[in-house]
């Protein structure tokens, strides 16, 4: 482990006595990937170095235990104490800091929602989720905007994509794919009866062009008319765009702006993202079994979380986490339910990695 910490420390160095360099400064692209890459390495490097001076202060307090009088020695074993208990707390974040890094954590998202099982209960649950997250975005400084709605007259979205942009939205956000079910009475129901609904949520890492390529001939683009629950440009123009990616049958529709151009930028992005997407599911299936985080496989037919609105409570399955504060929750304050999720995925890690 000191070995690779050494190592970083210089890349550290390196990077950093690159940064000064004028060809770099002139080199936007590679002067934004070193700066990336310093950014990344600056918590483990400062740590590492707490660490390293720890391990000086240690050695001395003990060289004093061992050879002063007993008053010294006295103080010197309580610095001892002290010492060795911030040792072994630097250590284990030390453990965790030195963990492989997910390379999209640090990118945007698009976010899908789709309404399941349970008709416009399901359509008006979206819309909470939507909600949910979009108030959770706010909190964090986080850019929202909507790519694509399909609404309800009675105020449901049948599906949406949007975008989040800001720093470690993925890492926050990536647990959230899964099917997320809701138990409470719809006010259509007049004889007060739970009705069970679910809505499928995706969490994608925007993609750039340069991860994913794809051909001119490989899409069929076709324009239509839009349709929804209402607007005045409805129905009157066809700005509406629908993608498919004939290798792989992926269908995009956007339909969200007036302009095609817009619309169509929008879809590309969807796109791109799904292509992402399944190309990362397709490389983490060929992962054994043991090494892959028991928190959850991001399956969108897997049922993480659900949300019973009589005990105002919220349960995520993975984790076996209940929560009683249904409301806040839905009102955007979701750091109670992710933290613990990074949390187990990190003691996982680490446990595989102590396997190995």
């Amino acid at each position: 482990m000191f070995e690779q910490l050494e190592d970083t420390c210089s890349r550290y160095t390196e990077i950093a006595e690159k940064l000064s360099q004028p060809d770099i400064l002139a080199d936007r692209e590679i002067y934004t990937q070193l700066m990336r890459e310093h950014k990344q390495l600056t918590p483990l490097v400062e740590t590492y170095h707490k660490y390293c001076h720890v391990l000086r202060d240690e050695e001395q307090a003990l060289e004093i235990y061992q050879s002063g009088d007993t008053e010294l020695r006295s103080l010197a074993g309580e610095e001892l104490s002290k010492l060795r208990t911030q040792k072994e707390s630097l250590e284990n974040e030390l453990r965790l800091l030195m963990l492989p890094k997910d390379p999209n954590d640090e990118k945007n998202v698009i976010v899908e929602i789709r309404a399941g099982a349970g008709g416009e209960e399901a359509a008006l649950f979206a819309a909470d989720l939507f909600r949910m997250y979009s108030i959770y975005a706010e909190h964090r400084g986080w850019k929202t905007e909507t790519l694509n709605l399909n609404d309800t007259e009675l105020g449901g979205i049948k599906e949406i994509s949007f975008m989040i942009e800001g720093e470690g939205a993925y890492s926050r956000l990536k647990f959230e794919s899964g099917v997320h079910r809701v138990q409470r009475v719809p006010e259509t129901e007049a004889g007060g009866r739970i009705h069970t609904s679910t809505v499928t949520v995706a969490v994608l890492p925007e993609a750039e062009d340069v991860e994913v390529e794809i051909a001119p001939e490989d899409l069929r683009i076709d324009t239509f008319r839009s349709s929804g629950a209402g607007g005045q440009h409805i129905n009157k123009t066809e700005s509406a765009i629908r993608i498919t990616h004939l290798p792989t049958g992926l269908v995009v529709e956007c339909q969200d702006e007036r302009s095609q151009f817009k619309n169509r930028d929008r879809a590309m992005k969807i796109l791109r993202s799904r292509l992402f997407d399944r190309a990362q599911n397709a490389q983490n299936a060929k992962i054994a079994a043991e090494r892959r985080s028991q928190v959850g496989t991001g399956d969108r037919s897997e049922r993480i979380r659900t949300y019973n609105f009589p005990q105002s409570r919220v349960t995520d399955h993975r984790i076996g986490l209940t929560l009683y504060r249904l409301d806040e929750i839905l009102s955007g304050n979701l750091d109670e339910l992710i933290d613990p999720l990074i949390t187990a995925d990190q003691a996982e890690k680490l446990k595989a990695g102590e396997a190995v």
